[in-house]
């Protein structure tokens, strides 16, 4: 009865560890995150990067890392 209830705010969130998902060895020698696959995207197609690009890519790759 005197349990307390577990509350969620954004600090315990931020330690969680990224999902990762494993792709063949052929298709990448190291990780990546996606972040940095979306910038390299970005760049390839000539898009400029703007002052929000390095946080956004910052927290895609705290989301999601690919690995072999």
């Amino acid at each position: 009865m005197d349990e307390k209830p577990k509350s969620r705010n954004r600090g315990e969130d931020s330690q969680r560890q990224p999902l990762r998902v494993r792709l063949p060895g052929f298709l990448l020698e190291e990780g990546i995150g996606l972040g940095d696959v979306v910038k390299r995207m970005t760049y390839a197609m000539r898009i400029k990067a703007c002052g929000g690009c390095e946080k956004r890519a910052a927290a895609l790759n705290r989301w999601v890392h690919f690995t072999r």
